[in-house]
């Protein structure tokens, strides 16, 4: 049998994403983990069993970046592209102040994949925000959801307590509860965790409460051999390197050597992020207090990409300021090179050989790293390794026995490890030639992919022993696209009213003949929970949709599913603690109890006196304060307040862009005034016979239809009316 073809989605949304010249190193974005998806994306691409691949990020327009981070596509082959998707403005934002738009670029994801009117088949997170965004898209869908962590919250948590942050000022900076929460969500929603090695499981997500219900998939990422090939290479007969490739060799060397004495000893290399983690102080540490180790060879670092450090960010500057200062210290000049950029396509697999050439040897000093993409690279290339004897660092060198495990945070044991490796050659051509072997063999993107569509097709076709986590969704997303009409009806005293139920039977049964063509909702003022308390007494139709607490909440299936990307929208300047502490300052008006509030909804009982002046006073009452809210005033007895953005009529008009549904297509149903703004509008409405009197100025309004019956009969009447 002739398998599926499948469309991947991946999503990594911070933004500075491309496929042409990559800005690796750019910042502590830009890291090994855009290196990782873009790789992915393209050798997913080349898989016969994959249709399309999609990587979702976030577009830019700042004059601080390329303006290619500003076209919404951006095509890679016939099977790949990167969309790019607006949320949060324009400009470029650090990862970590992002999470507050995630839920708007859900919704314009959403509205993406409704104008392509192509469904994913699976849909894959890369780090904490990027699996949030997969999470939500795989519950709208019901299908698939891949995690993959890159790096992990808890983990960093710890590391900046140590080093002697506070918690509050790492949450500040960080959004470290919000990203601790979500990767513990993911560890018990996810179908898949990819991780690079067991260490990755056993010690970082080790530290997670759900750390069990997480279902891990060991699949460690490839190097692209076209570029990351053996240092000897260019002495092959018949080899020919492109004119791209002889210009980068001549950069690359034209760098490292302005800055040496002596160019031809051998080299020891380091390559990363300005990033603290990086350890390049400890580097600089091993050679500067050797004399030995500086006679034998030079020191190169390539920290990320600088131009003027007083204008990068703070941690990035003491971490670029430090290495010079250490160079200095140790008097390195002309011994070290510490050049200012590199192409990450073109130079940094140049900058192994050169080394390599050199018969030098690369050093990653991150201690605990999870896997250790530059291990792999260097070895590629032919060029051994130092490196930690914890985490990823160690399974790759233990794998390809092509260097040495050492204590990376000591000098010494650096320095030892180097000088045995320079001064050894017959260990230095073991490890090298180990290293190239055992890449192309254990740590292939080819290799990757194949395990990564096989366990997809596992999935979706259940031929796993494990339950399928995406089988219990709704996939609620594919009806609403696709739905010929949506039907908007109020609950109380519009579908029932007390023991009454006029029609409910009728209406239920239309409902259900028509169920795969329209969509029902329900739309009142009672909250989550006794909405549900309504659903038992009356046993009314299955919803799709539900709009409670007075519009304040958007709610999908019976299974209360929340649109979060309602609960962003209606945030907007809601100062429900303000709005409180000042209405207890106001006459005839009393809190209702606990049951009745909501986080957007404030609810009032008033006076019996309660008069229009007084409904006016507290208008001004709260414009004085420039408190913003939407004020509904109920049967004279209930007064509700909500953010301005809330209400029924509005989240009538945001499902209708969110699913892409034109307003003439919604029917509306009501009886009272707080349901006025539900029912006008482009909609096409219905007012039930049992209507309150504030309902008879809509009796011209050519769109509404008043219906001869009252409650669920007249609801029917009047589907019937406007359906076709």
């Amino acid at each position: 049998m002739k398998m599926k073809e499948l469309y991947i989605q991946l999503f990594s949304p911070h933004g500075l994403i491309r496929y042409e010249n990559p800005e690796i190193g750019r910042d502590r974005d830009t890291g090994g983990q855009v290196k990782y998806v873009l790789e992915l994306l393209d050798h997913l691409s080349k898989h016969p069993q994959i249709r399309k691949v999609d990587l979702f990020t976030r577009r830019i327009s700042d004059k601080r970046v390329s303006s290619s981070y500003e076209s919404e596509l951006e095509l890679i082959n016939e099977k790949a592209r990167i969309v790019r998707i607006p949320c949060g403005g324009h400009t470029y934002h650090p990862k970590e102040s992002l999470w507050e738009y995630l839920d708007e670029f859900v919704d314009n994801t959403i509205r993406f994949i409704e104008r392509q009117d192509d469904f994913p088949d699976a849909v894959h997170g890369h780090y904490a925000d990027g699996n949030y965004l997969a999470g939500q898209i795989s519950e709208v869908f019901g299908i698939p959801f891949i995690a993959t962590g890159h790096s992990l919250g808890r983990n960093k948590q710890n590391i900046l307590l140590n080093q002697g942050l506070s918690q509050e000022k790492i949450n500040e900076k960080f959004c470290m509860e919000r990203r601790i929460e979500v990767e513990e969500n993911v560890l018990h929603d996810a179908d898949l965790v990819i991780v690079s090695t067991q260490h990755e499981i056993d010690q970082q997500y080790g530290l997670y409460k759900n750390r069990e219900a997480g279902r891990f998939l060991v699949i460690p990422p490839g190097v692209n051999s076209e570029l990351f090939y053996p240092f000897y290479r260019a002495d092959m007969p018949g080899f020919k390197m492109t004119i791209e490739q002889e210009q980068a060799l001549y950069r690359v060397n034209s760098d490292i050597e302005r800055f040496l004495f002596n160019p031809a000893k051998p080299l020891i290399l380091s390559i990363g992020r300005a990033d603290k983690r990086k350890n390049f102080e400890t580097i600089i540490q091993s050679f500067g207090q050797d004399k030995e180790l500086q006679a034998m060879a030079n020191l190169a670092i390539f920290a990320g990409v600088r131009k003027d450090i007083t204008r990068m960010p703070e941690d990035e500057q003491d971490t670029l300021t430090n290495l010079l200062l250490l160079l200095d210290k140790y008097d390195l000049y002309g011994k070290m090179a510490i050049p200012k950029k590199n192409d990450p396509v073109l130079d940094v697999p140049e900058i192994y050989r050169v080394a390599a050439r050199r018969k030098g040897a690369f050093v990653n000093a991150t201690p605990g790293e999870n896997f250790g993409l530059t291990i792999v690279e260097s070895a590629a290339c032919g060029l051994p390794v130092v490196a930690s004897p914890t985490g990823g660092p160690k399974e790759i060198i233990e794998n390809c026995d092509n260097g040495l495990l050492v204590d990376v945070e000591n000098p010494r044991a650096i320095a030892d490890a180097l000088k045995k490796i320079i001064a050894d050659q017959a260990f230095w051509e073991k490890c090298s030639g180990n290293g190239v072997l055992a890449t192309s063999q254990l740590y292939s993107w080819e290799a990757h992919c194949n395990k990564y569509v096989e366990t997809i097709e596992a999935l979706l076709s259940g031929r796993t022993t494990q339950t399928r986590k995406f089988s219990n969704r709704t996939a609620f997303g594919k009806k609403l696209m696709k739905a010929k009409q949506f039907i908007i009806s109020d609950l109380d005293g519009t579908l029932v009213e007390g023991n009454q139920t006029d029609g409910l039977i009728e209406l239920k049964q239309w409902l259900l003949e028509h169920k795969d063509e329209v969509v029902f909702g329900i739309a009142s003022g009672r909250n989550r929970e006794i909405t549900k308390e309504a659903f038992e007494k009356y046993d009314l139709p299955k919803p799709d949709i539900l709009i409670c607490s007075a519009g304040s909440e958007i709610y999908y299936t019976d299974k209360f599913i929340p649109d979060k990307g309602w609960e962003s929208h209606i945030d907007y300047k809601w100062k429900r603690k303000e709005l409180e502490r000042e209405l207890a300052k106001f006459p005839g008006i009393r809190l209702q109890e606990p049951a009745a509030q909501w986080p957007f909804k404030l609810s009032y009982y008033v006076n019996p006196d309660f008069a229009e002046d007084d409904f006016a006073n507290l208008h001004k009452f709260l414009d004085d304060r420039r408190l913003r809210a939407k004020i509904m005033l109920t049967e004279n007895k209930y007064l509700d307040l909500l953010p301005f953005r809330a209400g029924k009529g509005n989240a009538v008009r945001y499902l209708s862009s969110k699913w892409k549904v034109p307003l003439q297509h919604i029917i509306t149903a009501g009886n009272s005034g707080n349901d006025i703004d539900m029912l006008t509008g482009r909609t096409k409405a219905i007012v039930v016979a049992n209507y309150s009197p504030e309902m008879e100025v809509l009796r011209n309004n050519k769109f509404i239809y008043f219906t001869r019956n009252n409650l669920s009969k007249g609801v029917l009447e009047g589907i019937n009316f406007h359906y076709s």
